[in-house]
């Protein structure tokens, strides 16, 4: 299964916790990011500061030049670990409506930050990488040498299994396993029952 630690930024751009505005704002509009983490002085991930933090909090106050990250942020922040399923990555980027997460350590440490384009970037793999992979983790790995023939084509994302394959176990496993890789949009099977009766 993929994880986040497949798809993530290492190179991340924070905050400290007394950050002033006008800073936040420049690092905002230099690296084209719309939130930013805040870290504590052990590299925790105290807070995240997003634009629209600073449009309702720092807007429309006289001293707005003296507000820190650590008054705008949003607390606690929804971070990921390297560990987290793309799709729970998803999850709770669609939940929460983010388009970034920071990835943390088990300490709480930031160690990455995360991206809904990152997260499709798997989708976006070219057939033959998909059927390679397939071949690899199918033949070397889970067919037992002589005991299933099985051909895998891919268009589109779409994998096609077809062949001669023994154990009907085995037959329910393989497409099961085809749908968790990467890229993979379908799966269809056409396989013959080698067995005799």
């Amino acid at each position: 299964m993929r994880t986040v630690n497949d798809v993530m930024t290492h190179a991340v751009v924070s905050l400290d916790l007394d950050a002033p505005v006008h800073d936040i704002v420049q690092a905002m509009r230099r690296w084209g990011f719309g939130s930013l983490p805040v870290l504590s002085a052990e590299g925790r991930v105290a807070g995240v500061v997003s634009e629209a933090d600073l449009l309702v909090k720092a807007e429309g106050t006289d001293e707005s030049h003296t507000v820190t990250a650590a008054q705008l942020m949003t607390v606690p922040p929804v971070t990921a670990t390297k560990d987290t399923s793309i799709a729970g990555a998803a999850r709770l980027m669609a939940r929460g409506h983010f388009k970034r997460l920071p990835v943390v350590d088990d300490d709480g440490r930031l160690v990455g930050v995360v991206s809904r384009g990152d997260l499709l970037k798997i989708y976006l793999r070219p057939d033959e990488d998909i059927a390679e992979e397939l071949r690899e983790l199918f033949l070397t790995r889970l067919i037992p040498s002589g005991s299933a023939i099985v051909r895998i084509h891919v268009e589109h994302g779409v994998v096609g299994l077809d062949g001669d394959v023994r154990d009907p176990a085995l037959a329910d496993v393989l497409p099961s396993i085809a749908r968790s890789v990467p890229g993979v949009v379908d799966v269809t099977t056409r396989f013959r029952s080698k067995a005799t009766a």
